[in-house]
């Protein structure tokens, strides 16, 4: 359901239940009262350990349904930079805006006449801000053009990437790491994360490591081996410091050291240093590599007012989701934050409504107005977040524990709950909480990290048998220490047996 046609009903008892104790919270009667338990004795240790004060900390635990006062609550009503638990907020919006069913699609043109294999015209593929549009899928994409009968396109490749401003920041403004895949760009045609996986494998025989891709960059040299460091004894170390990479130039990897045969396999994900020409060399090489001939160039363009020949359709948005908060993926959720601003007949949903990509490219301001209206009206007339690209990668966005609090219980009540909480890491057993050290299997939580900031978000399962709401910020130079008050935190909630 798109946020246009939204038609919210909230009666004030509905209300007071849903909002529970964050409602008492605003009326700050529970923050005055001494049933509000102080920050449990194990957490304030671990804080003190990892040289990290008290008020540079914002907790909150209470109940999903929001019946009773919380069970913590220290500083709740400060806005805190959340890190990655702000995907909470633009995965929660786009399920409650748009609908776990909802899908993204990727129209193509056979732009010219089809004569005995030969395209006489361009092949058109226009970018809709598909997420996941990874080399598979493109390869899938191409599979059904040479279905078509296409083999030579005797023009040349277009790719319509206008549905998305183009932005003014650079890979590198954030944290100077322009080649880390995190931080890779939105575009309304990503294909493949504008990133690849290089794996290397020591081959002790032929005394060199050898080097795979999982994808081919046209025009750019790419090393199938390097030399292999076999003294021994030798520690694994860093072996991406030992490879001396240089990636300055982008038709040309360099590694000008060695690999350490003790290292064994290893995996190595790079975004391409220049990911203006990503698009281009990645399709134009797994084109050939697929038979298919080109005489032209692959370049951006406009595509063609006409009905399109076929759609690619993306996974639904559950997927979606679940990819974004299990992986914590930045660029995935920058996509679904852009996609919310995006009229609806450019989605999977509305393709009657006609082709063309929008007259007004959707902006992060414009995705921004979507979120605050949202919020207001669906989670809170207070309390809004600062948003700024919708996945916590960012030193700009700022919530609230009692605001992330609020948001929690009303995802709680909502039809989509499952899909929220299905999507979030469990505890001890997969995605970013996979190495947690707490009690496997006992919360669904979303993590954050960056420099000076640690956080979690998300539902516990308490010993009670209750569903409990937690909120932890820290934002202190210590953060990266915090680890072990989190641990003992979610421990806290995970031991209540109604009686906290």
């Amino acid at each position: 359901m798109r946020f246009e046609s939204m038609q919210i009903f909230w009666p004030s008892l509905q209300r007071r239940l849903l909002l529970g104790s964050s409602a008492w919270l605003l009326a700050g009667g529970w923050l005055a009262s001494a049933q509000v338990p102080a920050v449990p004795e194990a957490v304030a240790a671990a804080l003190a350990r990892a040289q990290i004060p008290l008020d540079a900390v914002s907790l909150l635990v209470a109940d999903a349904e929001g019946k009773t006062p919380p069970r913590l609550s220290h500083r709740p009503e400060v806005p805190m930079n959340p890190a990655s638990t702000m995907k909470l907020v633009t995965t929660y919006a786009a399920l409650d805006l748009l609908g776990p069913a909802y899908s993204w699609r990727t129209p193509v043109w056979l732009d010219g006449r089809l004569q005995g294999g030969v395209l006489k015209g361009n092949l058109v593929i226009q970018g809709l801000g598909d997420p996941k549009l990874v080399h598979e899928r493109l390869w899938l994409l191409l599979q059904r053009v040479q279905g078509m009968g296409v083999q030579k396109i005797d023009g040349d490749v277009v790719l319509d990437r206008r549905a998305f401003a183009p932005l003014e920041s650079a890979p590198a403004d954030f944290d100077g790491e322009p080649l880390r895949p995190y931080n890779v760009a939105p575009d309304a045609l990503l294909f493949n994360f504008k990133s690849m996986l290089m794996t290397f494998a020591p081959d002790l025989v032929a005394n060199v490591a050898r080097v795979r891709y999982d994808v081919a960059l046209a025009g750019v040299q790419m090393p199938a081996a390097v030399p292999l460091l076999t003294t021994k004894g030798a520690a694994c170390g860093d072996y991406r410091g030992q490879l001396k990479a240089d990636f300055t130039d982008p038709a040309r990897m360099v590694f000008a050291g060695s690999y350490p045969a003790s290292c064994g396999e290893k995996v190595w994900p790079l975004a391409y240093g220049d990911p203006g020409s990503y698009n281009a060399r990645s399709l134009e090489a797994l084109w050939r590599s697929m038979g298919g001939q080109l005489s032209g160039r692959v370049r951006d363009g406009i595509a063609p007012m006409s009905p399109a020949g076929f759609d690619l359709t993306s996974p639904t948005l559950l997927e979606i989701v679940r990819d974004i908060n299990k992986f914590s993926n930045n660029v995935m959720a920058q996509q679904v934050f852009l996609s919310l601003a995006l009229p609806k007949q450019y989605t999977a949903e509305g393709v009657a409504a006609g082709p063309g990509a929008p007259a007004v490219p959707v902006t992060r301001d414009m995705a921004r107005d979507v979120v605050r209206r949202w919020w207001l009206q669906r989670i809170s007339p207070t309390d809004a977040p600062v948003v700024d690209n919708g996945s916590g990668l960012s030193r700009q966005e700022r919530i609230s524990a009692q605001g992330m609090l609020k948001l929690l219980q009303v995802a709680y009540a909502s039809p989509t709950m499952p899909e929220l909480m299905s999507s979030l890491p469990i505890v001890g057993v997969d995605g970013t909480l996979k190495r947690s050290r707490a009690s496997p299997a006992s919360a669904h939580l979303k993590t954050g990290s960056l420099r000076e900031v640690m956080a979690l978000a998300g539902y516990v399962h308490a010993a009670s048998g209750k569903r409990l709401c937690l909120v932890a910020f820290v934002n202190h130079a210590n953060a990266a220490a915090a680890r072990p008050a989190l641990d003992a935190l979610l421990q806290w909630a995970v031991s209540d047996n109604g009686t906290l």
